[in-house]
């Protein structure tokens, strides 16, 4: 058994995690940038008070918050060894990302039918924001959807068992990251008109 293999691949695994979070550090600061634009903006005399929110984006929220619980199961039921529910959850949890998508466009529609626009000359500040936060959200959320994919590819390859966990596990936690920016997100956006 050669020892210096397991000591190289338990670093190479410490580095993926570490790269892992270097990134999250960085989104965590981008939304912490846009956020904090957004509460110096909102002394502007042209700042919307009165706007709402779409319903589309409750309904997204909770569709987000099933991607996660789906994949959480998902990720269960592989150390269980159980690849049958497993591929049923992974395969739900692209779905309810693309079901996310589908909302968050709705959301953007129903702006503009109340005669909010994004850019142009009809458009103002407040829904500029919203714009530009939704949509580098849904940057990172593409991002995680093809991070699903490749998740779902390993586990039809039954590269994931007990013991070997690493890309579910890397997977997993950038989509509850993804999953919890948007909470944060729809809270603030909500609470802080």
């Amino acid at each position: 058994m050669d020892l210096t293999a397991g000591v190289e691949k338990e670093k190479l695994d410490r580095a993926k995690r570490m790269m892992l979070w270097f990134g999250i550090v960085g989104m965590v600061m981008t939304f912490a940038g846009l956020t904090s634009a957004y509460v110096v903006s909102k002394t502007r005399p042209d700042w919307l008070n009165e706007f709402e929110l779409p319903t589309a984006f409750y309904w997204s929220t909770i569709v987000i918050v099933l991607s996660s619980i789906t994949l959480f199961i998902a990720k269960k039921s592989i150390l269980e060894g159980n690849r049958r529910n497993a591929s049923a959850m992974l395969l739900g949890t692209v779905v309810l990302a693309i079901l996310f998508m589908v909302f968050q466009f709705s959301g953007f529609s129903e702006i503009i039918s109340q005669g909010y626009y994004f850019t142009g000359s009809e458009s103002n500040i407040t829904t500029s924001f919203i714009y530009v936060i939704v949509l580098v959200h849904l940057a990172h959320l593409f991002a995680g959807i093809i991070t699903l994919l490749v998740v779902i590819y390993n586990h039809f390859k039954q590269r994931y068992k007990k013991g070997q966990m690493l890309g579910i596990e890397l997977g997993a936690t950038f989509w509850h990251f993804v999953d919890l920016v948007w909470i944060y997100l729809f809270v603030f956006l909500y609470f802080f008109k």
